[in-house]
């Protein structure tokens, strides 16, 4: 039996755990050949072997810079073929109110969350386009449709996502690659709880606690997400059966947000 993406391709940045491990994992699955990228050399070499062996290579980047993209996507190629699925995971939170917020906090947010993505679409869309087929799905968030408090340059630079996977789609749908946008909620991964550490120490646990307990409580599904609660819809629109949806944005969150 044939598996779904069996000569598939896929580039995966924030690969190392949460929703971008969880995404790859599926896609090695079903077949895929998986180059996971991330910051963290140890953790994305070690995540790597847990895949399929001989099928899967971690590299290390920093998305924010255009050279280490450029190396990442040539040695994906190099090492495993052209690349078919492109999915953006990498992120950055921070927990600021906008008036205590610095000029580096925007930047550094502004690095991870919108001039990487924009520096991995300029190195993997020209190969697609070539070969007239692609599939890049983007980490995006409720917080750049509504707002949120707290977060104003997270969810300035999920904003800007928004807006440039809806551009670009319109500009490459003619040579058959969709670009789309995942929009996960309150999702249990290691970069939330290290956020939810450091949230416990600056309110008190007390306090922490009651947070916690309200936002479940907003959660008409009665629990916050887990990793594969996402990676299956970015699977779905990792596929063929997908070939027909682009410039789409999909809320993924138990109901907290509906918009």
């Amino acid at each position: 039996m044939r598996l779904p993406f069996e000569n598939k391709v896929a580039l995966i940045t924030g690969g190392v755990h949460g929703m971008g491990y969880a995404t790859a994992r599926m896609l090695s699955q079903g077949g895929a050949r998986v180059a996971l990228a991330d910051i963290n050399r140890e953790g994305v070499e070690a995540a790597a072997r847990s895949l399929a062996p001989g099928k899967a290579i971690g590299i290390a980047t920093d998305i924010s810079k255009a050279d280490q993209v450029a190396v990442m996507v040539e040695r994906t190629t190099t090492e495993l073929g052209p690349i078919d699925i492109f999915i953006n995971s990498a992120a950055v939170l921070d927990d600021k109110l906008f008036l205590e917020s610095s000029l580096p906090d925007w930047e550094r947010m502004f690095g991870v969350g919108i001039y990487g993505p924009m520096n991995c679409l300029r190195a993997v869309l020209p190969g697609m386009v070539e070969r007239r087929y692609g599939r890049v799905i983007c980490m995006a968030s409720d917080a750049g449709k509504v707002g949120q408090s707290g977060h104003s340059y997270y969810a300035a630079s999920k904003g800007a996502v928004i807006a440039l996977v809806k551009s670009i789609a319109q500009e490459v749908g003619s040579a058959n690659v969709t670009v789309n946008a995942v929009a996960p909620g309150s999702v249990d991964t290691p970069l939330r709880e290290g956020r939810n550490q450091q949230l416990r120490e600056k309110i008190g646990s007390d306090k922490f606690e009651r947070r916690q307990r309200a936002i479940v409580k907003a959660h008409p599904l009665g629990r916050t997400g887990e990793p594969d609660d996402v990676a299956g819809l970015i699977t779905f629109l990792a596929g063929d059966q997908a070939s027909w949806i682009t410039g789409q944005v999909y809320s993924v969150n138990g109901g907290a947000v509906m918009v």
